[in-house]
């Protein structure tokens, strides 16, 4: 017997939902890039409008889920998704060109190496998947009332 036609679904899923919200928001407080000298950085110290704007797509999703609106959870779990893959593409370009002043590419390039990616994007992401994947599959349970 499946673990979820058990217990619940509707119960289990907005756990799991749940689950992957707190994943997204203590996320944004862990180290997300390393940059040398400097120390460890979390969203709040990458940018605080980005930072912002994953908490407000975070209450967003809390809305959906009190709700039992599946599609509203997906939607803004697919939302942050875009926006932390938003972020990684603008964190390598912009440590490329912070070491723009160097006079050859490879020199840059190799710079902008030592910026280091974190383990923080692995617990947001992750949490931005359950948000997207634990929506409830609409299976009620079959059984007749009388």
């Amino acid at each position: 017997m499946c673990f979820f036609s058990y217990f619940g679904t509707l119960v289990n899923m907005k756990n799991i939902q749940l689950l992957g919200l707190l994943l997204v928001v203590v996320g944004s407080f862990l180290p997300l890039v390393h940059v040398p000298i400097i120390g460890n950085w979390n969203y709040w110290k990458l940018d605080h409008y980005l930072a912002i704007a994953c908490w407000i797509l975070a209450a967003c999703a809390v809305f959906g889920i009190v709700n039992n609106s599946a599609k509203i959870v997906r939607f803004f779990g697919v939302l942050l998704i875009l926006l932390f893959v938003f972020t990684l593409v603008a964190v390598k370009l912009q440590s490329l060109d912070y070491f723009s002043f160097l006079p050859f590419k490879s020199w840059r390039e190799a710079f902008a190496g030592v910026v280091k990616l974190k383990w923080g994007w692995v617990v947001e992401f992750l949490g931005a998947f359950l948000l997207v994947f634990a929506g409830n599959n609409k299976k009620e349970n079959q059984r007749t009332q009388i």
